[in-house]
């Protein structure tokens, strides 16, 4: 038996998710249901917005279920009835057990990290928030507890001095594709040698929780690698974000999309420096960073040499 002879169950809701459901689609693999989230109001008019995942699936012509509760006896009988050999998850939320254990095959996620490290929601921005030389993607068996199944494939990808979260989330949704087929037919063959996590020896394990807002606001009396790290870690979604005050007490908040390192600072962290026109720096413990793509408040995305254009007085503010 191949892949390809699988009846597969795809369960997905963002973006990320929606290569690897078309890497399926498109390379003849039986899709026979897609699971995605329910449509939610957004934006200010709060309109519905459809989930990418399923905005595909109904291009292609999909049977989509979109349930609210995971547990509903309808929701578990239409999964029933469509007969799946195997489900696969990517990026969607956590499975009941009745759920995941439904298949002949059992169910596999592909997670966005390299596993055991960064288990959680949010795999990708803490790996780059951290510092880390390298990422990932892998695929695992489902289990009780989230994130800790065994481990079947895993593909690396190096992470840039430069590359944000943005660039790393993009690289991986092509590569993650790629390994879901490559489990998919394994699976089918027989061909794969599943690893329990706990045999993995590491130091300690990183964690990847959901990100709030205020994880986003940056701490300029941390170093300046540090706060490069979380700006980049966080761009473009959510984006880290700072605090201004001019002299009247009106504040402003700035998100910052990309900066800069320039050592020798010995100004107070959080000190605002700027000519007014071309450069826009502020203080950290170590140095400055030198800030190049920003979004005041209220405005749209901009350079910095554009923002200053309209924001002449940002040297006379300081950070709240």
């Amino acid at each position: 038996m191949t892949g390809k002879d699988l009846r597969i169950v795809f369960m997905g809701t963002p973006e990320f998710a929606v290569a690897s459901l078309a890497a399926l689609v498109e390379n003849g693999y039986q899709v026979v249901g897609v699971i995605t989230a329910p449509d939610k109001p957004a934006g200010r008019g709060r309109k519905l917005q459809e989930p990418a995942v399923k905005k595909y699936a109904s291009e292609k012509g999909l049977r989509i279920l979109q349930p609210e509760k995971l547990k509903n006896p309808d929701f578990i009988s239409e999964l029933q009835s469509l007969k799946a050999d195997l489900q696969v998850i990517v990026a969607f939320r956590m499975l009941p057990e009745v759920v995941w254990s439904m298949p002949r095959l059992g169910t596999f996620n592909l997670h966005g990290s390299l596993l055991p490290q960064y288990r959680g929601a949010a795999p990708l921005n803490w790996a780059v928030i951290n510092g880390e030389k390298e990422t990932g993607v892998t695929t695992f068996l489902l289990s009780h507890e989230i994130d800790t199944g065994a481990i079947l494939f895993h593909e690396k990808t190096p992470i840039g001095e430069n590359d944000t979260v943005g660039d790393i989330h993009d690289r991986l949704m092509g590569i993650g594709a790629q390994l879901v087929l490559k489990t998919v037919d394994a699976l089918a063959e027989g061909n794969y040698s599943p690893l329990e996590q706990d045999e993995i020896k590491v130091d300690s394990l990183n964690p990847a929780p959901k990100i709030f807002k205020d994880d986003c606001r940056i701490d300029w009396t941390k170093t300046g690698e540090q706060i490069r790290n979380l700006i980049r870690g966080l761009s473009p979604y959510p984006a880290a974000w700072t605090k201004l005050e001019d002299e009247n007490g009106n504040s402003y908040s700035m998100k910052i999309y990309f900066a800069d390192l320039e050592a020798g600072s010995k100004a107070a962290p959080g000190t605002i420096e700027s000519d007014g026109k071309s450069y826009l720096k502020i203080a950290t413990a170590d140095g400055w960073m030198n800030i190049s793509d920003l979004q005041l408040s209220g405005k749209k995305r901009m350079k910095t040499e554009e923002f200053l254009r309209g924001f002449h007085a940002i040297s006379e503010m300081k950070i709240k």
